[in-house]
């Protein structure tokens, strides 16, 4: 699941790139229905092709072809009216096609291995929103001159470790009893004092 952070840390630096292209052109009512069109039939497409697949690997080609559509359906927004709000619904869309793709991969997993799995999809899922906030709160702020964004950052700092802190308590599950409850009191200092 670390690779599913570094995936949406790439896909943050994308968007920021798209952000900064999409505000200096818009595109034509003309060219964002056939965008849209051609988003919808993308779709049709991919979820075509998942029915020569069965079990599992169907559920995780679905759920792809969902992403992408959802990210592509928040992308073309932006591009037509882009905004803070687009733009921030852009990095969300991603965050939540990445997660709901990652949740069908954990489904291959059994125990606490899937258990440890879906906990870290979640986290990432929460990083990426609150880091969305983050530069979607920060860039208003700028806008408009106001002070600092240090509540934010601390808001989102807080749900990064408590989520961080639940995959830590989610490993430890699998432990004996003293290991188990040695392993909680190191998680809850490393992620409560952070």
């Amino acid at each position: 699941m670390k690779t599913t952070h570094t995936l949406l840390t790439s896909v943050a630096m994308a968007s920021c790139l798209l952000f900064a292209g999409t505000a200096m052109a818009q595109m034509s009512p003309i060219d964002y229905k056939a965008s849209k069109a051609r988003i919808k039939d993308d779709y049709s497409t991919g979820k075509k092709n998942c029915n020569a697949q069965s079990g599992n690997a169907r559920d995780i080609c679905v759920a792809e072809a969902k992403g992408k559509e959802s990210v592509a359906l928040a992308e073309l927004e932006n591009s037509y009216k882009p905004t803070l709000k687009t733009q921030y619904k852009v990095r969300t869309e991603q965050a939540e096609a990445t997660y709901d793709v990652a949740k069908q991969k954990c489904d291959d997993l059994s125990g606490n291995p899937k258990d440890v799995c879906v906990k870290e999809a979640k986290a990432a899922r929460t990083a990426a929103k609150a880091d969305a906030e983050v530069q979607m709160k920060t860039t208003k702020t700028n806008a408009d001159a106001k002070s600092d964004n240090k509540e934010v950052r601390t808001d989102a700092a807080a749900d990064k470790r408590a989520a961080d802190l639940k995959v830590a308590e989610e490993k430890c599950d699998a432990l004996a009893s003293s290991t188990k409850d040695a392993c909680m009191a190191d998680a809850k200092a490393k992620f409560e004092k952070m």
